[in-house]
């Protein structure tokens, strides 16, 4: 039998409308709410759910009416100084810094996570879940999901960059014998 995981993201924040660095405490906004809402899951039930130890994620579980159990090392890349700030923001209290960052996303924000550590963190977790043998549903951040495909498929850590996960979106991995994307999809 193989393990199959449903990676889904969280619901909108009002940072992601605006081009901000999210705040682990950062709430789901509105929209965000009222979408998670109506968001169902195809397929069987899962055996097990997961979500990152933030905000955002817990309140899409809650709103989807299910039950999850946390998974810190599903947490979204850490921002270091600059969470919860937006690109404007940034821009106006520290030019220099931004562009060196634009230059280098995969370097990490200052005081923050790398692509790289991201993608170790998660992978870490995800090989944990090979052997579960069963359908799994994770609750994440985009960050997280896209790392996960990144170990999952092999990629760089800055190809992470690459892939596009919108609120609500979906990646679906299946493991056998070693991990597969079967499907990447925008709510």
């Amino acid at each position: 039998m193989a393990t199959r995981l449903i990676l889904l993201c969280a619901g909108a924040t009002a940072s992601q409308r605006i081009g901000a660095f999210a705040a682990a405490e950062e709430p789901l906004d509105e929209g965000g709410r009222a979408k998670a809402a109506m968001r169902r899951i195809d397929g069987p039930a899962p055996a097990r759910i997961y979500a990152a130890p933030t905000r955002a994620a817990a309140e899409t579980a809650v709103a989807m009416g299910l039950a999850a159990e946390t998974a810190p090392a599903l947490a979204d890349a850490d921002a270091g100084a600059w969470a919860g700030r937006s690109l404007v923001d940034l821009h106006a209290a520290d030019p220099e810094r931004l562009m060196q960052w634009l230059a280098d996303p995969a370097a990490g924000a200052p005081g923050g996570e790398t692509l790289a550590a991201v993608v170790a963190r998660v992978g870490v977790w995800l090989d944990e879940r090979a052997s579960e043998e069963t359908t799994l549903l994770a609750i994440a951040p985009a960050a997280a999901i896209r790392a996960a495909i990144a170990h999952a498929l092999d990629l760089p850590p800055p190809a992470t960059l690459r892939i596009d996960v919108a609120p609500l979106g979906t990646a679906i991995l299946s493991f056998n014998r070693l991990w597969r994307l079967q499907e990447l999809r925008q709510a």
